[in-house]
């Protein structure tokens, strides 16, 4: 399956960035992986993972914009209960976007573990939109950086410059974001006219839990 993305504006905020939110200029695999749960009414961040995802970009790199916004700095604290005064609490901030981005994604639910594949499903939210159940906007990155639409590719679109795993390149981008430990599983990439098995992108399985049983001592038997 191979899916066209229109993003109009978009911006995939840098892991280091904190005042100034710098952009990663592609989709992170991550961020694909987000959109697609959220194209099939998926909640549960988990379900799908293992499924492999090729990133590619039609046309030429977005341009990057800096703005200037107002952002809030405050923290919940009992003397405030959560009214605090814009101007005392508000600063200035630059934050870059990407406009004009035009992407490819390829889906390969092959290693998945579930019954119902994540190209199954998305298959069936595009042809029969009504099969599904989901809520809010898509949005590609952020939730005010709405798409403007998604269907499958067709050659007239343009040719595709694939995101390629290169151990060498200068693209970094992140595959997984652990929301618990906020730890994130990068891979550095760089790009290619041809599509190749390296362009393929597997988003981590779940680690095993461990065995209950394994070291488990057993109880000493009482001396008499």
């Amino acid at each position: 399956m191979q899916l066209y993305l229109d993003c109009p504006c978009t911006s995939f905020p840098r892991s280091f960035a904190r005042d100034y939110k710098e952009t990663y200029r592609y989709p992170p695999p991550s961020t694909v992986y987000g959109l697609l749960l959220s194209l099939v009414g998926e909640v549960e961040m988990d379900k799908h993972r293992g499924v492999k995802l090729a990133i590619g970009i039609i046309g030429d790199d977005p341009p990057i914009s800096r703005i200037l916004r107002k952002q809030r700095h405050h923290k919940f604290s009992k003397t405030h209960l959560g009214t605090y005064p814009t101007g005392k609490f508000s600063k200035p901030n630059h934050h870059e976007l990407l406009t004009d981005l035009q992407a490819v994604v390829r889906i390969d639910s092959s290693e998945e573990a579930g019954t119902v594949k994540l190209a199954d499903r998305v298959a069936i939210a595009l042809s029969t939109p009504a099969q599904i159940t989901r809520f809010g906007g898509l949005s590609l990155g952020e939730s005010w950086a709405m798409i403007n639409g998604v269907r499958a590719y067709r050659e007239t679109d343009g040719p595709i410059r694939w995101l390629i795993k290169d151990n060498r390149g200068l693209i970094s981008l992140p595959i997984w974001i652990d929301r618990q430990t906020t730890q994130g599983t990068f891979q550095r990439f760089s790009q290619s006219e041809e599509f190749c098995p390296d362009c393929w992108v597997t988003i981590p399985k779940p680690a095993a839990a461990p065995d209950a049983k394994k070291g488990k001592r057993s109880p000493r038997k009482s001396q008499s």
